[in-house]
């Protein structure tokens, strides 16, 4: 504040203070008299050197205050402390509430609390209705007293018969106490929704959307980690996974699909039934669309090497490498049309949002590619391989 005070000062030169020199006469004793003036400019001088030294003294000090103090906080172990603590955040050892200030301010879209205490309760809450998975994905120092991670979180609520499964994904800024070297406050930003302030509707319609009846069936499905759910899509990091393919015609068709269901029924060289998974996929290769193949994925145990040859000359088995794809889901009735919508859609909101698309893009159901029933809510996907830019 001195600093800031002292800008607001205008300092005018002081006038040259001039002494002028008096002969005395030796023969008459005399009393010098020094003019007013001088005492005038004595006065200014005096003044001035005070003045002097007490701007001398501000300065100084406004520049001790502009200076913070030599933080003591180790920051990078407290990364690490994050790397190790939050992944228990739901389970039953829990995270080290002494690592936080008594007073700790946690915000996410529809929640507050301002004690570890309301912190650790809202915790337990949602341990109790959703049984929530944790995952964690990088901790990062964003700040001199800042931390930011980035997460997922996996929610099934099962209050209701359906247990419908809540995802979000976002990052958390992390506040340190510079005088405790605890944390004092943790602010959650999804990334579903734009106003993330407290309290926030669009957060709330966004749980109450991920609340309603949508159906898949209960069978084996390739393994993929959630990276980020936007209002639009997700983007999904996938582990390999090996499929049997037959030529199709296009992304809504069902052409070939008795080909690919012939050879997991036991239509192969050693007559081996092997269990359906979902999804079927309809993948196009490129631009256009128009080179298609349908797929039905095998399930994850097996290996390409130990599987049986398919009798026919139009199938065959291939392995699907990991990678990163972007998926927009739907439901009701897909015909060629809305698929091809579904598409573009979800490659213009990747350009807007800086990723770069790939050309083609897969078609996955989760129900019988010849049956629709629009009345029930069962899953439909777009996907399209991306990668970051």
């Amino acid at each position: 504040m001195a600093n800031t005070q002292l800008s607001h000062h205008n300092f005018r030169p002081i006038p040259a203070v001039h002494v002028t020199s008096h002969r005395l006469s030796p023969t008459k004793p005399t009393t010098t008299r020094l003019p007013l003036q001088y005492f005038k400019n004595k006065s200014s001088t005096l003044k001035l050197k005070a003045d002097q030294k007490h701007i001398k003294w501000a300065i100084g000090l406004s520049l001790v205050d502009q200076s913070p103090p030599k933080s003591t906080v180790d920051v990078e172990r407290l990364v690490s402390f994050l790397y190790d603590d939050l992944p228990h955040l739901f389970d039953d050892q829990g995270i080290d509430r002494t690592a936080y200030d008594e007073v700790v301010k946690f915000r996410d879209p529809i929640t507050k609390h301002d004690t570890i205490s309301g912190y650790l309760f809202n915790i337990t809450l949602l341990k109790t209705l959703f049984r929530p998975e944790f995952q964690l994905h990088w901790v990062k120092q964003t700040g001199p007293y800042e931390i930011t991670t980035r997460w997922t979180m996996i929610m099934k609520f099962i209050l209701l018969p359906w247990n419908p499964e809540l995802v979000f994904t976002g990052t958390s800024i992390m506040g340190i106490n510079p005088e405790t070297g605890k944390f004092c406050s943790h602010v959650d930003f999804w990334d579903s929704i734009k106003k993330n302030d407290y309290f926030s509707l669009e957060g709330l319609l966004d749980v109450l959307k991920q609340l309603r009846i949508y159906k898949t069936p209960d069978l084996e499905s390739p393994k993929y980690q959630i990276l980020k759910r936007t209002a639009n899509y997700e983007v999904r990091k996938y582990t390999p996974f090996i499929v049997v393919e037959a030529n199709g015609d296009k992304l809504a068709g069902s052409t070939g699909f008795n080909d690919v269901t012939g050879y997991i029924f036991g239509k192969n060289s050693r007559s081996e039934k092997i269990p359906m998974t979902t999804p079927v996929f309809t993948q196009a290769f490129d631009a256009e669309l128009s080179k298609v193949s349908i797929q039905v994925v095998l399930p994850l145990e097996k290996d390409i090497s130990s599987l049986p040859d398919p009798n026919q000359e139009t199938t065959s088995l291939r392995k699907v490498e990991r990678g990163i794809a972007a998926v927009l889901k739907f439901s009701g009735r897909a015909t060629e049309d809305i698929v091809r919508e579904k598409e573009k859609a979800l490659r213009s909101s990747l350009i807007n949002d800086g990723l770069k698309p790939k050309t083609g893009c897969l078609f996955a159901r989760y129900n019988d590619p010849g049956r629709t029933r629009s009345f029930v809510m069962i899953e439909k996907s777009v996907l399209i391989c991306c990668s970051w830019a």
